[in-house]
């Protein structure tokens, strides 16, 4: 029997174990420039016994920032202090993937350089607010992307891809899920678009087949992965039929021998198998424990064949050493729900690893 304990070969790559840091935003790259500093560097390389960590969301161009102190990877100097993270945590012997995010409509212009606006597969605002370093803020209504505009933000993906291979990272997650700029292309209520972008299932998942391929030519199709979250309702996403739509997206993207597809688990374990059953790499899955974070018993997922590996956000966070807390049942610290963003080293660095 397959334990989450269990190498696995991944891209070409061999990960200790079958379990996962899940991307996790902390808000914390107060450097100049939107660049990750040496605290960042010592958070990840505590957390270097996973199998795999995926980073933070890191926003390809400075108009796909959504949030307050999120890291880029777009410029020289992002680029070399993500050296120093990614050495930091090859130093301990970890894999570490870059998780690309573009926040789409939100975020704010507040957090936009150069009276900049967030962008959008059409003009329909987010409803809510998001943070800003002034407080929360109403979610504007976005720019529509126009096909130039859609292009180069293609080409924005795939050159952060290339900067994250030079800044030493082993491949990059494609953030797909969670109602950002790729989900806002899928999703028909955020897509409301009539050309080659949009209309049916076959222009919805284009902007996502495009981002991916780009990606894969631009560094290997065996250091790239996806993330998705099929039916997912954050940030005001509302996909009726999410069989369709990433059923057609996963048969797309199957031939290209991607490292791995990530899913964000809805209610629906169901949608799961299935998608599960249609893509022929490996198989990531954040399993659906809402309101309660994952626990231990998320490992059973791989021990039944549901998944090839764990992806584990809230209790990583908190436990630097989470493979070796799992390995020996606990115990486990608990998250400080008020430290997850912004902050110091308080809630980030200092949780005890059971070494001391």
């Amino acid at each position: 029997m397959t334990t989450a304990f269990d190498p696995i070969v991944l891209g070409g790559r061999r990960l200790a174990s079958r379990i996962v840091m899940a991307p996790m935003t902390r808000s914390r790259a107060f450097g100049p420039g939107a660049e990750p500093t040496e605290l960042m560097a010592t958070y990840y390389a505590q957390r270097a016994t996973a199998g795999l960590i995926v980073t933070e969301g890191i926003q390809p161009s400075p108009v796909g920032q959504g949030y307050p102190d999120t890291p880029g990877l777009h410029t020289a100097g992002q680029v070399a202090a993500w050296r120093t993270v990614t050495d930091a945590v090859h130093r301990e012997g970890g894999v570490i993937f870059a998780q690309l995010m573009h926040t789409g409509r939100i975020g704010h212009p507040d957090l936009l350089p150069d009276g900049l606006v967030p962008v959008a597969p059409s003009a329909v605002a987010a409803e809510g607010q998001v943070f800003t370093h002034e407080g929360p803020k109403e979610f504007v209504t976005p720019q529509e992307l126009g096909e130039a505009e859609i292009r180069q933000t293609v080409a924005d993906f795939a050159g952060a891809a290339h900067k994250a291979i030079e800044a030493g990272f082993d491949g990059v997650e494609i953030h797909g899920a969670n109602g950002y700029l790729i989900h806002q292309f899928l999703a028909p209520n955020t897509n409301l678009r009539t050309d080659a972008w949009g209309g049916g299932t076959e222009g919805r998942i284009r902007f996502a087949v495009e981002v991916v391929t780009a990606v894969a030519e631009a560094i290997g199709s065996d250091r790239v992965g996806l993330r998705i979250s099929p039916g997912n309702p954050y940030n005001g996403i509302a996909e009726d039929r999410p069989d369709e739509v990433y059923g057609a997206l996963i048969g797309r993207l199957a031939g290209l021998d991607l490292a791995y597809l990530h899913l964000l688990e809805g209610p629906d374990r169901d949608l799961t198998a299935r998608l599960r059953k249609a893509w022929p790499g490996p198989f990531v899955l954040n399993p659906f424990t809402h309101p309660a974070a994952t626990g231990p018993e998320a490992l059973t997922l791989i021990e039944d064949g549901t998944a090839d590996l764990i992806a584990y956000g809230a209790l990583f966070l908190a436990n630097p050493d989470l493979p070796a807390r799992l390995a020996a049942g606990g115990p486990f610290n608990a998250p400080d729900t008020a430290t997850f963003y912004g902050g110091d080293h308080r809630g980030y660095t200092d949780y005890p690893s059971l070494a001391g």
